[in-house]
This record gives structure tokens, sequence and C-alpha cells, in this order.
């Protein structure tokens, strides 16, 4: 018995999907105004509609980033502020907003911790810059048109790039996304190819041809509905692919 319950524990395991988080120097709650590292709760949410387990993963020493990867069946960049334009040999852009050197150090060294192990990446607005810089690409430091007032999502159309990982995950000749960035890719990292475009020819993904699963999204499919993307992340991630 005892043994056949292990089994079925194995078979239905979830896979454990490491998300990035803001850190804050002041965040309200309750009665409590303190310093923080959260992460909107879409993210999480959208993990789980995906069939993982979500795990938040805070910065910390650089240095422990391979430590924390190999305790994760797959990981998540997730989106917020601009990325340090030092970090691709830029001089800061009157637009480019103030930098975030934890987030920064902290994420750059998981995501090369995830490519160096093969483990599942997933980078999403922000997350996505940095792959694209982790990689010795560069980023457009202002562009117009892909968001909204402050603190609201809008859409816009991308399409797929045919025979990419991204086309086929997601197949239709066009979708809506919901999107929020003033920044994008510029000149692409070594490897990398564009998988999908919006309309103005911004490059919307990025992605690492096979065997690896390293993908990365303009824009914020924890602000929406369509879970194809990150039920690919967690199918890789439950695979050991």
């Amino acid at each position: 018995m005892l043994s056949t319950l292990h089994t079925t524990d194995a078979a239905a395991r979830r896979p454990l999907i490491g998300i990035s988080t803001y850190l804050e120097t002041k965040a309200s709650w309750g009665v409590w105004e303190l310093p923080a590292a959260l992460l909107p709760a879409g993210y999480p949410r959208l993990v789980q509609a995906a069939g993982g387990l979500a795990s938040m993963v805070p910065p910390d020493e650089p240095r422990y980033a391979a430590d924390v990867v190999a305790r994760l069946d797959g990981v998540v960049i997730a989106g917020g502020p601009d990325v340090d334009p030092s970090h691709y040999g830029a001089p800061r852009e009157d637009r480019t907003g103030p930098p975030a050197r934890e987030r920064d150090a902290w994420e750059l060294a998981l995501i090369r911790a995830a490519l160096d192990s093969g483990t599942p990446l997933l980078g999403i607005c922000r997350g996505m810059q940095l792959l694209n810089v982790a990689l010795g690409g560069t980023l457009v430091q202002h562009l117009d048109g892909h968001a909204a007032a402050p603190g609201v999502f809008s859409a816009h159309t991308v399409k797929p790039v045919p025979g990419t990982r991204y086309a086929e995950i997601v197949p239709d000749p066009a979708t809506d996304v919901p999107t929020y960035h003033h920044q994008a890719v510029d000149r692409l990292g070594t490897g990398l190819i564009p998988s999908a475009h919006a309309e103005d020819g911004t490059v919307e993904a990025i992605e690492l041809p096979a065997p690896g699963w390293v993908l990365g999204v303009q824009w914020h499919p924890e602000a929406g509905v369509d879970v194809r993307v990150m039920s690919s992340l967690v199918g890789a991630a439950g695979s050991g692919a």
C-alpha cells in the first residue's frame, strides 16, 4: 500500500515554479507600513492555474542563485522597474526609471543559473528584457504606445513568428495581450531569436531554440486569462526539459 501511495504521489507531483519578486522600501497592508518583498497575486495564480506550485523568490546574494535554482523545477522572472542601462553599456536616458540594483543583480544571476542548469525559464516584461541583457543584448529605453495611463494595463495585438516555440504554444495568427511597458528589446542577445512582434514591429517575444525551454514575453500574461504560455513552462518543468 505504501509503495502504491508513493508512486501515485510522484505521478501527481506539481512542478515547483519560483517567481522573482519586487523589493520595496515601503509597502502598506492592514496597520503596517514596512519594507517588503512582494508580488502581484496574478503571478502565483497563473502558475497555479497552469498546474504548478508557486514559490516567491525575493532578492538575495547573487552567489546563492544557483543553489536556489537547483531546488526549483522552473523559473519566472517577473515584471517591474526598468533595467539599469549600465548592464548593457548605455548611458541613462531622461525617461528611464531609477535603478533597482538588488533586483538587477539577483535576477541576472537567476537567469544565468537557469541557463547553465537547463532549468525552464520564462521572462515576463522586465524579465524578457533582463534575459536579453544577460545574453549580451541591448534595450530601447523608451517607446510610446505600449502603455496607457500609469498603473493601467492596455492591450495590443501580437503575431507569432512561424516555426518558433511561441508559435507552437500559441498558433493563433494574432492574439490580443495585456501590455504595460515603455522599454523593449533593441539588439538581440547571443543565440536569441524573435518569436512574436507587435503590429508596429516591436519584438514582443524572444526565445532560445530547443532543446531547452527559454522564452521571454514583453506582455503580462498574469494580467489576462490565457494560460497557454505558463502551461507550457509548467509542462516543461514537470518533464525535466
